[in-house]
């Protein structure tokens, strides 16, 4: 089975995956591009922890409503939420209306800015399970994507550590293509290359500074 499908609107060849026009824009502007801006990276720790159990289309659908409520994803106003702000939250049909999802937004919005304080910001400190710069794979289909990795599995475990609630290694990969950390697109969608290519040109940044 190939691993992109013809796109019947503008003829590109795209990931399997995008079905609908919501995720088909998310695929080709954001899916994968390399995020090293902190409030985007805290946004996408709380909607990949929305998402278990569900459906990446729901969260999609439900972003506007997480964006609103939450404070366009500022840490620092998250970090501050109390029962009350909880309560609001869990009335919201806006979003995903789970308490401990809610709760673990907040918890993880303090781990976040304990790892800013620490590391200056969260994206060196982040990027490290990928020393630093893109993995760019070679799939072929939706079954050669894998679910969790070497990286993504040290990842789970150092956020643990630092309190970070939802971040199983599955969670932490989905985190990783969200990111751009990994390139798992495939190989035989326009956006691989693209990506590779602009992958390719960090690297090479990386390398120069090291």
């Amino acid at each position: 089975m190939s691993g992109a499908k013809r796109a019947a609107a503008d003829g590109r060849s795209r990931c399997a995956w995008p079905s609908s026009p919501i995720s088909i824009a998310y695929h080709d502007r954001e899916w994968g591009v390399p995020l090293k801006n902190d409030r985007k990276l805290f946004e996408f720790l709380v909607l990949d922890a929305a998402q278990a159990g569900l459906s990446w289309e729901i969260i999609l659908r439900k972003r506007e409503g997480f964006r609103a409520a939450f404070d366009d994803f500022d840490p620092e106003k998250i970090a501050r939420y109390d029962e009350q702000k909880i309560r609001e939250l869990l009335a919201d049909a806006g979003i995903i209306r789970n308490r401990l999802k809610i709760e673990s937004a907040i918890s993880n919005a303090r781990a976040f800015l304990a790892v800013q304080k620490e590391c200056g910001n969260f994206a060196s400190y982040i990027w490290q399970f990928v020393g630093g710069k893109p993995k760019i794979n070679a799939c072929r289909s939706l079954k050669d994507i894998p679910a969790t990795s070497e990286e993504s599995d040290a990842m789970s475990r150092a956020l643990k550590k630092r309190g970070f609630r939802f971040v199983g290694s599955t969670i932490c990969y989905a985190f990783m293509q969200a990111a751009g950390m990994v390139n798992d697109h495939a190989i035989d969608c326009f956006r691989h290359a693209e990506l590779t290519r602009r992958m390719q040109r960090w690297r090479i940044r990386c390398s120069a500074i090291q």
